[in-house]
């Protein structure tokens, strides 16, 4: 419970350091991970600074030589450790410490399996797959660069794009690349490239190393940093043999940072070669397409027609002429036949008339009803009867015949 303070009355200096050593006190001893970071030896105490591998953090411990000694292998700086503490808190002046009552190093075996625990992890979220890689941009105007201060890498980025473009624009970020605040540098770096609008790709290059000197571009913050960027990102970790969690989750890998170089930056000679061959590709196909066209137009102005317009013109005047004589000839035989049909048939009419019947002498009988009399029997004494002959006609009236 807080004691019970007032301006009035205040508790002095040394009673508030015994409550919290007394507070820290009560947590008893504890496994802390970190990193070992300056390493001193006085007398028959080590003293040694534990850092965190990704926060900003750090602790002081001290450790018996004795409990020093006896880790195998024995911690030098920039070991990673796993310590069996007891927290402290030194009243009279008022710090904070650990006391180290075990010292184990982590094995590169237990740090390969947290590696693929966590590389299963960020594979399940789906951070390595392909579908969430970006295209890197044909030539980029501005290139992020984020690599070690006077490092090897960044003079083999820059020397080589250089090289291949020499317009080409970089912005470097020198950061601290192994260590315990590579984490965090690497991290910030990569966040403030990704925001500047200037760049279009951003490149994080670091020559070789142990999987100790590694491990940073391993983190699970700057994985998933590099995952919500919004810029592509190409890992240029290591050597080829090197594959750091980065290296899955960035939008291109390279084996080296002078093969990040090429595959960022376009070789001016190798694109003004391949302007040259699809140039003179194209005066080809074009050439051949117009001597195609030329030669066309030689058949087409070759034909008859537009050789010799007018000749056409009076070929088809002869065929008009002789179109138009085949049609009278045609019309005149037509007509002399149907005259001919005319003329028989006015002779059969002729001849089948009863008028030529009555020029020859013939007459006929009629009843005033217009009937034929044929036979004598078909009249009676009295009856009026109209006699037609060839050119006239009379009135007749019928007598008895007399017997004789």
């Amino acid at each position: 419970m807080s004691a019970k303070t007032s301006p009035e009355q205040p508790l002095p200096v040394r009673t508030v350091l015994q409550m919290v050593a007394g507070w820290i006190g009560k947590l008893g001893t504890i496994w802390v991970e970190g990193q070992i970071t300056e390493l001193t030896a006085r007398g028959g105490t080590v003293f040694m600074t534990l850092r965190d591998p990704v926060a900003n953090v750090s602790a002081r411990v001290t450790c018996p030589r004795g409990v020093y000694e006896v880790a195998v292998p024995r911690p030098v700086d920039g070991a990673r450790v796993v310590v069996h503490v007891k927290p402290d808190f030194w009243v009279n002046r008022g710090s904070f410490a650990f006391t180290a009552l075990e010292i184990r190093p982590v094995g590169v075996g237990e740090l390969l399996a947290r590696l693929e625990r966590l590389r299963r992890l960020l594979a399940s979220e789906g951070l390595f797959s392909a579908d969430r890689k970006r295209r890197l941009p044909f030539l980029p105007g501005t290139i992020g660069l984020v690599c070690g201060r006077d490092s090897a890498a960044e003079r083999d980025v820059l020397e080589n794009a250089r090289r291949r473009w020499p317009a080409v624009r970089f912005k470097v970020e020198q950061v601290a690349v192994q260590g315990p605040y590579a984490v965090g540098e690497v991290t910030e770096a990569v966040r403030k490239l990704d925001a500047d609008r200037e760049v279009d790709v951003i490149i994080v290059a670091r020559g070789g190393g142990s999987l100790e000197d590694l491990l940073p571009f391993s983190d699970e913050s700057l994985v998933r940093a590099v995952a919500a960027c919004l810029t592509p990102v190409v890992s240029a970790i290591g050597h080829e043999q090197d594959s750091p969690i980065l290296d899955l989750v960035a939008d291109l890998r390279a084996s080296t940072p002078t093969d990040a170089a090429k595959k960022v930056v376009p070789d001016v000679g190798e694109q003004l070669v391949m302007i040259r061959q699809l140039r003179d590709r194209g005066r080809r196909v074009v050439g051949g397409w117009v001597e195609r066209e030329w030669s066309w137009l030689g058949s087409m102005r070759s034909r008859p027609s537009l050789a010799d317009p007018v000749r056409e013109i009076e070929r088809r005047a002869e065929q008009v002429d002789q179109f138009r004589d085949r049609a009278r000839r045609c019309l005149a035989g037509s007509l002399d036949r149907a005259e001919d049909g005319i003329r028989h048939l006015s002779a059969r009419l002729v001849a089948l008339s009863p008028a030529a019947t009555l020029e020859r002498g013939y007459a006929i009988a009629q009843r005033p009803s217009g009937e034929v009399v044929r036979r004598a029997a078909d009249v009676s004494p009295g009856d009026e009867l109209t006699v037609r002959f060839a050119d006239d006609r009379v009135r007749a009236r019928v007598e008895p015949a007399d017997e004789g």
